[in-house]
């Protein structure tokens, strides 16, 4: 039955459940909705708009995990309804939601039954029917089969085959066979990227046959509890260690439904990296999107080169915007950080072609780590478990493997909208918890390993059996959805799940760390040792019975045939006099442009390892291409990532296409201190091309061609990549093709995070620019932003001549930079030498630069266009003067190209000096120019409102920093070490619920200063496993608990609010006088919901109410998670743990999505403990009265705070500090968390 509750006169919650709910579980529900009440009527007239009835969305399954919480059963389903006020037209998502007539007691009813096991008769006719994407070889093999077996092949059968053997899975046409211009090639692409790693396998470890690629790594410092199957305290230990690298696409998904495409996107290549040899872990992510032209200007003249398309499902702003934040929701909320991405919009229209970005391109990337020990999978033996962990199987991304193997707009819409995915990125925290505490043990269960997605089950679990067959019980997956057929049972591509082999002795301790992670567990089948795949039902019918060489296939090998097309392009017309206007020009392409709107909302700075992203300076403008994880928090050895790309280049000439992606990446990554230089680098290559159209695959010959000639000739390797060889939209009889695309991810092992280079000019008086040439090429235009927003390509593109030179000029910039001979580096890229030079002086408030083309002219370069607008790779560095004999020796003896380009002055213009001429660049009004397409982005996902404050204010709200000169910022200081051995005594836990994601970096904070810390989940204060009678310091950590569903901490504070057993622990903890209290993030959310800041009058004293003052936690004024590095200032305050900190002015990390505290009484009647430097928004991030960022109790010892003090606890971990103090061990936050401990020290018994 479904009861309906209303809240306001706008909202609906729907309650499906298999009894009539009595009046204490209405009274608890109407608590879980704010105070919604229950209805009576089992109808609602109005018009609403909710989910699609057939879809449980996440939203409901974490609802139903609440409720079971709270002790309430047999409700299978909450959702969410929207009333549409009367004459407006409804606003929703067609992919997700529809409109409702009324609301009665079966607006959530599905009638459909299980369809029964088909026998396929007529292969080539079920292949049409379901959009399998199977050739014409492949039909007549799967015909073969069925007259082997003497049996018609199964719906599930034949279903599997399609998507184990679809392009997107098997890659059929990289392992194919090219005919070009009638002569066949003599090796394959594949076998073109896999010379690079035989012919420079450098610190290869596992390549091409893994999840993810793993280089050898260095030893790090394991910071984990002892135990985690149960509380326990956190220990370090030294491990050796393999690197990772992935990047994923997921581009069809992504262009039918962009929030959910990108946000499975990007959970997928987590999975990878979660799945590589037998558990490894995620540490960052990257992101790269590019669609056709959002068109938000009437300005933008580019952009009336092509018509609007009738677009087949989104305009490419909403791609943009929706897209965007699903991969940041995702990474949020699963709590990896992006610290690296690219953004490019393009439409081109000539000879004949239509080029454009309609079948978008959205790429999720990363780096990671795993044990040594763990980076090879292990061989199954017959008798194993095979496992299941994650969510449950529903009607989802059916077919998706295949269907993104095709054109799109191919099929009917109903199948493609069948690929449409769900994201849950709670339920997968919950599964990496699980997967980190086995990766993390002395001995790791796990056999072997592998992620659910394209394919589902059918990919997933024959992959870990191949090896010796296995047979699994469908009855034993989870079903979500009772309507689900076999077929759609084994090949849905529900997310967040992962498959393993685990030996059936270690099946009760693995299953004892899922419960305590709410993780779900599944023994599903087993290992057979009989070479079969089989799927059993109950009854023992078999929907898939085959031998596994039979559903692996052996199709014919794919040959590829097409003939060279040479495309010649215009080249662009300037003219020298409208330089200020080019200028404009480029700075407004959405690929040159600032990404505000893009790192405004997605965390950078979750597991306290982020040592460089985005954002660099004062103002803290995205400037920076290159990201760098600490591989620990000692903040020495790490991971930096960068990304390079140039399809406009390839365009003109696909090789030299390749060699500049590859040039990018390696220029963006070159400021990152590289423990062996470039031969550190490995790189993934992810190809997007619209094949099978004439000229296409012959160019994306010569593209990977060139890319692996490069590759071998720079001495590095490409052991991992992706490709999506369908980028083709078609409307009708017409089709838009995608510009054909590589996208090169690099990563390397960094010997010092700590000296990583800013790309922000240092104001020192006495220093030098420099510009380093990576090319050995002449200036050329060619593919160039300039050309774009002049509506042209041009042929004449530039490329790397000489990669020895290249490679020697890299190593002696890498010498420079581990030898501190750099003040700054930025790399020369899209928009050319102007560009950098721009970005370089926009994140400061003040100063300029004085700049001569002079070295150019000297070189044979005299046109001043292409002075500043070529984006032949290169490198700006800045020098001081005492320094640049050093640097000028080193790069002669690389025998580099180089030459000085101009000093830093204090007045705020560029100034321009060729050929004896001055010209004038405002270098404040550019970068509002700069700026303003962000902001018109930032319009369609903040409001109007929010995204005007930010462009009006992100420049006159700069990071203050106020340091007390006698504060002394060494660890010897406070005798603290990173890696203390033995126990202090004094002991603090942390408190997590599934969700919560800022566990780790919270723990070590309070490591360092003394503590000794045990990790408690949620799990174990329910079931009484903890009491939390031996600690004196507890701290709710920060996340998304519950995936903030039903508002922020409303689900965690239901597990102390309704479990007896968590609350008696709590009341004892509270009414101790030795005790402290944190919640940071999420975790203040919690104590603000709980009322324990004042644990006299909260829920847990036996009189409680909630009063008129209480303090409320609400949304963000601008209703969307923030994250910025921003300014916090310690008024004089009472607060033990900030008390000595009064007077300070500190940088600190936000990262919230409901941080606005609303103090419903005057601000002196709260205890106010620190508050943002600015009272507007941005850099009051939540818009919080008074700029109120933290509240304590009456007596100080109770601390409730939205900014994360832990992730600035080491100066490398601040996006800015002052440059005096860079080389100090810790910041004055890590003092607050030592002050915690002394005060212990002196009040406990």
């Amino acid at each position: 039955m479904l009861q309906f509750f209303k809240q306001g006169t706008a909202k609906i919650y729907a309650v499906v459940t298999d009894h009539r709910l009595q009046p204490d579980e209405l009274d608890k529900l109407s608590w879980a909705f704010s105070g919604a009440r229950p209805m009576a009527a089992t109808s609602v007239k109005g018009t609403f708009v909710g989910p699609r009835r057939e879809m449980i969305t996440p939203w409901s399954t974490n609802a139903v995990e609440i409720a079971q919480n709270m002790g309430l059963s047999g409700i299978s389903r909450i959702e969410e309804f929207t009333r549409v006020p009367q004459g407006e037209e409804p606003k929703f998502d067609k992919m997700l939601s529809r409109v409702y007539d009324g609301l009665n007691s079966r607006s959530l009813t599905v009638d459909n039954k299980p369809a029964p096991v088909e026998h396929i008769a007529d292969i080539h006719e079920y292949n049409l029917r379901e959009g399998l994407a199977l050739s014409p070889e492949e039909e007549e093999y799967l015909r073969s089969l069925a007259a082997k077996l003497g049996r018609p092949l199964t719906d599930s059968e034949v279903f599997g085959f399609s998507q184990v053997n679809s392009e997107h899975c098997r890659h059929k046409i990289f392992n194919g066979t090219f005919v070009i211009d009638g002569k066949e090639k003599p090796t394959s692409l594949f076998k073109l990227i896999k010379k690079t790693s035989q012919e420079n396998p450098n610190t290869l470890v596992s390549a091409y046959k893994d999840n993810v690629a793993f280089c050898e790594g260095p030893k790090v410092w394991q910071f984990a509890p002892a135990n985690p199957d149960r509380p326990d305290y956190f220990e370090t230990k030294e491990i050796d260690t393999v690197i990772s690298l992935k990047a994923e696409t997921h581009n069809f998904p992504t262009t039918v439904e962009p929030f959910n495409g990108a946000a499975t996107g990007t959970g997928g290549e987590i999975r990878d990296r979660l799945g590589g040899g037998r558990a490894s872990l995620p540490l960052a992510g990257t992101a790269v999107y590019m669609t056709s032209y959002p068109r938000l200007s009437e300005e933008h003249r580019w952009e009336l080169m092509m018509n609007p398309r009738v677009w087949l499902y989104q305009t490419p702003a909403e791609i943009l915007i929706k897209a965007s934040n699903g991969a940041s929701d995702f990474g949020n909320k699963f709590g990896q950080p992006l610290i690296c991405g690219s953004l490019l919009t393009f439409e081109h229209d000539e000879n004949g072609r239509l080029y454009a970005y309609d079948k978008v391109i959205m790429l999720a990337g990363g780096v990671g780590f795993a044990a040594k020990k763990d980076a090879i999978k292990g061989h199954p033996q017959p008798g194993e478990k095979v496992v299941v962990m994650g969510g449950d199987n529903y009607r989802i991304g059916m077919g998706g493997g295949a269907v993104s193997s095709v054109e799109t707009g191919q099929y009917d819409n109903s199948i493609e909208l069948n690929a449409v995915q769900r994201a849950n990125p709670e339920m997968q925290k919950r599964v990496s918890n699980v997967i980190r505490a086995l990766a993390e043990s002395d001995v790791n269960p796990v056999v072997s390993i592998h992620d659910h997605g394209a394919g589902g089950h059918l990919n997933a679990l024959s992959e870990l059996v191949e090896e010796t067959g296995g047979k699994i019980n469908i009855d034993a997956l989870p079903v979500g959805d009772p309507t689900l057929s076999a077929k759609e049972i084994v090949g849905n591509e529900s997310q967040e799940r992962m498959g393993m082999v685990i030996k059936a002795e270690d099946i009760p301790y693995v299953e004892r760390v899922a419960q305590r992670e709410r993780a779900p567990m599944y023994v599903v089948g087993e290992t057979t040792g009989d070479d079969r795949f089989v799927f059993e039902e109950k009854d023992g019918s078999r929907p898939i019975d085959l031998e596994m060489a039979d559903m692996f296939g052996n199709s014919p090998k794919t040959v590829m045939r097409d003939n060279t097309v040479e495309l010649t392009y215009k080249e662009a017309e300037y003219d020298e006099a409208k330089i200020a206007e080019y200028v404009s020009g480029v700075l407004s392409l959405e690929a040159v442009a600032c990404k505000d709107w893009l790192t405004n909302k997605v965390d950078r700075s979750v597991t306290g390892k982020v040592a460089r992203q985005q954002c660099q300076g004062e103002i803290q403008l995205p400037v920076s291409d290159c990201g760098v994880m600490a591989l620990d928090y000692t903040g020495s050895h790490g991971i930096a990532t960068s990304i390079g790309h140039a399809p406009q280049v390839a365009l003109a000439d696909s090789a030299k296409g390749s060699v500049m992606a590859v040039a990018e990446a390696l220029t963006n990554i070159v400021g990152a201190p590289l423990k062996d230089g470039l031969k550190s680098v490995s790189l993934s290559a992810n190809w997007m091309w619209p094949c099978k159209n004439p000229g296409e695959d012959a160019a994306l010959y010569k593209a990977v061609e060139a890319c692996s000639d490069f590759a071998c000739a720079l001495g590095i390797n490409i052991p991992t990549g992706k490709d999506s060889l369908s980028m083709t939209q078609k409307y009708g009889a017409d089709k838009v093709f995608a510009p054909g695309t590589v996208i090169i991810s690099a990563a390397g092992e960094t010997a010092d995070v700590r000296r990583t280079m800013t790309p922000v000019v240092q104001k020192r008086k006495n220093s030098e620019l420099y510009y380093i040439d990576f090319s050995s090429d002449t200036l050329r235009l060619g593919g160039s932003a300039l050309a774009q927003s002049l509506n042209r390509i041009g042929s004449d593109a530039p490329t790397v001549k000489d990669a020895a030179q290249f490679k020697r000029t890299f190593d002696a910039v890498q010498k420079l930079v581990r030898d501190k001979k750099l003040l700054a580096a930025h790399d020369v890229s899209a928009g050319g030498l102007v560009t950098t030079l721009l970005e370089m002086v926009f994140p400061n408030t003040d100063g300029g630069l004085d700049i001569s083309t002079e070295g150019f002219v000297a070189a044979g370069e005299t046109d001043l266009v292409k002075i500043l607008f070529a984006e032949n790779p290169a490198l700006v560095i800045q020098v001081e003067d005492g320094k640049r004999a050093a640097v000028e020796k080193a790069l002669s003896e690389a025998g580099a190209r180089f030459w000085i380009l101009g000093r830093p002055t204090q007045e705020r213009v560029l100034m321009l000096e060729h050929n004896g001429a001055e010209r004038l660049l405002g270098i404040d009004n550019l970068r509002d120019v700069w700026f303003k397409p962000s902001y018109l982005l930032d319009t369609m996902q903040s409001g109007a409102d929010c995204a005007l404050k930010r462009f009006e204010n992100y420049s006159r709200q700069p990071l203050r920093i106020a340091i007390p000169s006698s504060f002394n910022g060494s660890l010897s200081s406070r005798s603290l070490s990173y890696t203390r051995g033995g126990k202090t005594g004094v002991r603090a836990a942390i408190i997590r619920e599934k969700g919560v994601n800022g566990d780790r970096e919270m723990a070590y904070t309070l490591f360092l200063a003394g503590f000794d810390v045990k990790d408690v989940h949620m799990t174990d204060l329910m079931s009484g496993r903890e009491t939390l009678d031996d600690v004196n310091m507890i701290v709710f950590c920060g996340g998304f608990s519950n995936s903030d569903v039903l508002g922020s901490a409303k689900g965690w504070a239901s597990g102390f609010r309704w479990n007896d057993t968590a609350k008696a622990a709590l009341r004892r903890f509270y009414y101790r006088p030795d005790t402290l209290s944190l919640g940071i993030c999420n975790g203040c959310q919690l104590m603000v919901e709980l009322g324990l800041i004042a644990p006299e009058t909260s829920f847990l004293s036996d009189n409680y109410s909630e009063t008129a003052k209480m303090p409320k936690m609400e949304h963000n004024i601008s209703h969307k998670f923030e994250s910025q590095f921003i300014g916090l200032t310690i008024p004089k305050n009472n607060s033990v743990m900030l008390g000595s900190l009064a007077g300070m002015k500190l940088g600190v990390w936000v990262a919230h999505g409901e941080g606005r505290f609303n103090l419903p009484g005057s601000l002196g009647d709260y205890n106010i403990a620190a508050k943002y430097n600015y009272a507007a928004y941005p850099a009051n991030p939540n818009g919080s009265r008074g700029a109120v960022a933290a509240i304590a109790s009456a007596d100080g010892r109770h601390l409730a705070m939205m900014p994360h003090p832990e992730r600035a606890i080491f100066p490398w971990q601040c996006a800015f500090y002052p440059a005096a103090r860079r080389s100090e061990d810790v910041t004055p936050w890590l003092d607050a968390f030592v002050n915690a401990r002394r005060w212990v020290e002196f009040h406990r018994g």
